[in-house]
């Protein structure tokens, strides 16, 4: 079972991931931000006060990061901030990560703004595993939806979401067939081919 502190270490190691922001007309936005600090299971990043995603974080505070390596994403789903202190965290993050006194070098790092996404789930999705292996973490006051699809009481044990299943994850459990969640796909094949329509999609 993998831990937050290896996925947080990995984020740390790829430093460039995907940020998906919405912009004011309602389109997604993404481009490549870096992660710049980890600190007590917060996320911590910088952008510029006259950039586009500045003005579409601060109007809608919902974001997502993706980060890959080797076949294992992870991504995050949450509601970044702006901090308080703001030359405090710019400091500690220029001192963290000292390639951006390239890029922003003496006093213009003060361009920048810092955030931090504390309220938000992690998923870890590991596709070099066989079966797939995926897991979610819970940070803040963030509600997780579950997802996938799981078999009802009115399964007769067949066995068709096994043959279906390109993982074949499904079990026979006690009374019926079980599918485990962490190694689920999401993809729909067992739903689509259940004969008794025993599966159902959650929502």
């Amino acid at each position: 079972m993998v831990t937050k502190e290896e996925c947080f270490k990995q984020l740390r190691e790829v430093i460039d991931a995907v940020l998906s922001t919405v912009d004011k007309d309602g389109n997604p936005q993404s481009r490549i931000i870096d992660i710049m600090h980890i600190e007590n299971d917060k996320i911590y990043f910088l952008t510029g006060r006259g950039k586009h995603v500045y003005e579409e974080i601060m109007t809608h505070p919902q974001v997502s990061y993706l980060s890959l390596k080797d076949n294992k994403s992870i991504r995050i789903t949450g509601k970044a901030h702006k901090l308080d202190d703001q030359k405090h965290w710019i400091d500690l993050i220029f001192d963290e990560n000292p390639f951006m006194n390239n890029v922003y070098p003496k006093g213009t790092r003060y361009i920048l703004e810092a955030f931090c996404i504390e309220n938000y789930q992690m998923e870890f999705f590991d596709l070099t595993q066989k079966p797939i292996y995926r897991h979610t973490f819970k940070f803040g006051d963030w509600e997780i939806i579950p997802k996938g699809f799981e078999i009802t009481d009115d399964c007769v044990s067949c066995g068709t979401c096994y043959a279906s299943c390109p993982q074949r994850i499904p079990f026979l459990g006690e009374n019926h067939y079980e599918i485990p969640q962490e190694n689920c796909l999401h993809c729909g094949m067992c739903y689509e081919n259940c004969p008794n329509d025993a599966i159902v999609k959650k929502e």
